[in-house]
């Protein structure tokens, strides 16, 4: 089955009476009983199926599970509360059992680089960082470390570098490391790292896969080693979606595989467009036949799907030139997120990257001068339009 039509009928046929709803209900029910103690107690034992506390499971949250887990071929799934909880719980669940140590890509987001740093570190979670596309230094890293796991970003945020996950998975599997990978750039219509070899694969729902701005939540697709201890950890944990955010999330998932096949082939012409802008001096796009992974990319996601993620700097600018660019959009949304419907612009000085020192913003090739943008479904010569009467304001 295609995973368009996956993205359609997967986890909605479950059924809650004989006959069989046409769209997955809500349940909002905190706890579940039964006519006998006894079947109460067969549930708790996992000797029979069933519900009996929603941060165990719920069957809304479990309907989407089983349509994320059909997405990415996982053994399962697990929703949570943000894409951070998730990538919280998804590390905790790789290091179960194994060596307190990560390798990490030093070019990713900026919450999970503090959740690294200001949590994880702190207690007792060694931390090696390492370009993630240079196999050598990731190689040599993981001889030396002896790392538990292995984290990367499919696509890096925000200068969009690309991970070779094929290659990272053997490396990982040697070295009895776990591979996690946050794919919520690429999303599943672009790469699904768990068929590249990789454990653990980490999405922000609230992004592209709900995509219409109003869901926080987030996801773990497991592999099977794995899906016990990560199902184990969240009842402890309870880093649990809430029903409502369930439903909304298989809602969007529907259109998704429609939604970012626009938004790719938007982003491809609005990176075109950038790249020959005299206010632009460089633009960061898949895509771009100078992309520094270009291999990568060609061997990794299907053609013409690159992602919908384009970065640029403005030319001798910085925070005052960028903020007259910014407040100059009348069409693009200037919002601290990305994956929904419209256009969004992101500084990530200001925002994503916020609480990383200038130098370390530096050393990760983050300018004052650089801006992300979020390409929406919208006709993209009015995306092209719009960035072009602000870039003339600078």
């Amino acid at each position: 089955m295609k995973l368009q039509t996956k993205a359609v009928h997967a986890g909605d046929r479950r059924k809650p009476s004989p006959a069989t709803p046409s769209t997955t209900p809500i349940y909002t029910a905190s706890s579940f009983f039964y006519d006998d103690v006894e079947t109460l107690d067969r549930v708790f034992s996992d000797e029979e199926q069933g519900y009996c506390y929603s941060r165990y499971d719920n069957p809304t949250n479990n309907a989407l599970e089983e349509l994320l887990a059909a997405l990415e071929s996982g053994a399962g799934a697990l929703s949570t509360s943000s894409g951070m909880s998730a990538i919280h719980v998804a590390l905790l669940t790789a290091l179960t059992d194994r060596r307190r140590s990560i390798v990490a890509s030093s070019a990713l987001y900026g919450a999970t680089i503090r959740l690294l740093m200001n949590i994880l570190e702190p207690s007792g979670v060694d931390v090696r960082w390492v370009d993630i596309t240079n196999l050598a230094e990731v190689r040599k890293a993981v001889s030396e470390s002896k790392p538990g796991c292995i984290l990367t970003e499919t696509i890096s945020n925000p200068l969009l570098r690309v991970a070779a996950i094929d290659e990272l998975a053997k490396l990982s599997r040697e070295a009895g490391a776990a591979l996690v990978v946050d794919n919520t750039f690429a999303t599943p219509l672009m790469c699904r790292p768990l068929e590249l070899g990789a454990h653990l694969s980490v999405h922000s729902v609230t992004k592209y896969l709900a995509g219409h701005g109003d869901v926080l939540g987030g996801a773990v697709i497991s592999d099977a080693s794995h899906l016990s201890t990560l199902r184990t950890l969240a009842k402890t944990c309870g880093p649990n979606l809430g029903p409502f955010e369930s439903y909304l999330t298989m809602r969007g998932v529907k259109t998704f595989p429609l939604r970012m096949e626009r938004q790719c082939a938007n982003a491809s012409h609005v990176a075109a467009w950038l790249a020959s802008h005299p206010k632009v001096s460089a633009v960061y796009f898949p895509a771009a036949s100078n992309h520094p992974d270009a291999a990568t990319t060609a061997r990794l996601f299907p053609n013409g799907l690159y992602g919908a993620m384009v970065s640029f700097d403005i030319r001798d600018g910085g925070r005052d030139e960028v903020f007259r660019f910014i407040n100059a959009l009348k069409l693009i949304v200037r919002a601290t997120s990305l994956g929904d419907v419209h256009t969004m612009v992101l500084y990530p000085a200001m925002s994503s990257h916020r609480d990383i020192s200038p130098a370390q913003r530096r050393r990760l090739g983050i300018g004052d001068n650089l801006l992300r943008l979020s390409i929406g479904i919208e006709d993209h010569e009015d995306v092209i339009a719009d960035l072009d009467q602000a870039l003339n304001s600078v």
